[in-house]
């Protein structure tokens, strides 16, 4: 028998249900997959490197710059004034010891020689005459007294005026170069004004000469040893010793001056060379000491690092004064006392709200 076909239609409820009953069971499966999905947080903590807070016992360096010069350097000069007749040497010339290097128009020393000379032959001539009125007692021992000291302030006038006629010239006084002719012939000079300067060319004369701080000045000792390096010579280190310590320092800087002499080892010397020298006194003490990574927000002397905090995981931001760097060491003159551990690897990327863990 064959079925209608009202038989075949299936009932529109049953069909609901079945819709309804598997949209329950999605929605029930569904539920389950998230009550146990778990949920993955980044982790936001910043990964840092910690480096002990050690104590060193060191003798902290002085660095000081100047310039190259020679420890026998003169300014060459006339004694006394006039117009400069003649110059018999330039600059760079090499001369030696005694020659003739200028000389002055000597007509007006000259006529001052002649004039002395011819009032003492009258002071001594006076002398005589009464000197013989004294014998005679027709002078009394007064006048016989001032004719004594006419004709010795004479004499003495006239030693002056030789004297100053033979320094009417600049000679060389030592062996060496002239590096700078300050004037001219025709020009007026007055007494000790430099015409001359002169470098003696000796291998030992060569010095640097620099000025340090109170504070450094007190460490230093002649005798000290010094290392010096030039922007000339790049590659090379020269040896030399703290030679010259001044008692007082100079009004213009507030500096104290120091000469270094230094040996040329072969290399070409020439005066004004920048240079500079470090020092390491024989003086110590204690410093704390940190690796240089952990220097952050560094300005001058003044800088900052981070310290980790006993959760482990939170920091503190410390500011410190930086003594001197050596190597990969910084060395603390203040500011870590009580801390025992900083942050190195991660420091430039923290801040006081970050938190950290440890690598």
């Amino acid at each position: 028998m064959k079925k209608t076909s009202a038989e075949k239609i299936i009932p529109a409820g049953l069909v609901l249900l079945a819709f309804a009953g598997l949209f329950a069971l999605m929605g029930g499966c569904g539920e389950k997959a998230n009550s146990t999905a778990v949920v993955q947080t980044p982790d936001e903590r910043i990964p840092v490197r910690t480096a002990a807070v050690e104590q060193e016992n060191v003798a902290l360096p002085i660095h000081a710059s100047g310039m190259l010069t020679s420890s026998a350097e003169q300014r060459l000069s006339f004694k006394i004034g006039g117009v400069i007749r003649k110059i018999y040497v330039d600059e760079g010339d090499v001369v030696r010891p005694g020659q003739l290097l200028a000389t002055l128009d000597k007509t007006e020393i000259d006529a001052q020689v002649a004039q002395v000379q011819q009032a003492l032959a009258k002071a001594e001539r006076d002398l005589s005459r009464v000197e013989g009125l004294y014998k005679d007692s027709s002078a009394t021992l007064e006048l016989l007294q001032n004719a004594t000291t006419g004709r010795d302030v004479a004499k003495e006038s006239a030693r002056i005026a030789q004297f100053n006629q033979q320094y009417a010239e600049i000679r060389a006084t030592r062996g060496g170069k002239i590096i700078k002719k300050l004037m001219n012939e025709g020009e007026i000079t007055g007494p000790g004004m430099p015409v001359f300067m002169l470098f003696e060319t000796g291998a030992n004369d060569w010095v640097v000469k620099t000025g340090v701080s109170d504070r450094d000045w007190v460490r230093l000792n002649l005798g000290m040893a010094a290392k010096v390096s030039m922007d000339a010579y790049p590659n090379t280190v020269f040896t030399g010793k703290v030679t010259d310590l001044s008692p007082a320092a100079d009004p213009a800087n507030g500096l104290y001056p120091v000469e270094i002499s230094v040996a040329p080892q072969g290399k070409r010397f020439a005066p004004g060379l920048f240079a500079q020298a470090d020092i390491k006194p024989s003086q110590s003490r204690n410093y704390v000491t940190v690796p240089v990574e952990s220097i952050v927000e560094g300005d001058g002397k003044s800088a900052f690092v981070f310290v980790p905090q006993p959760d482990g995981e939170s920091v503190r931001k410390v500011p410190v004064q930086i003594a001197f760097i050596e190597g990969d060491r910084a060395l603390i003159a203040a500011g870590l006392e009580n801390v025992t551990e900083v942050i190195t690897d991660g420091a430039p990327y923290l801040t006081e709200k970050k938190k950290i863990r440890k690598m």
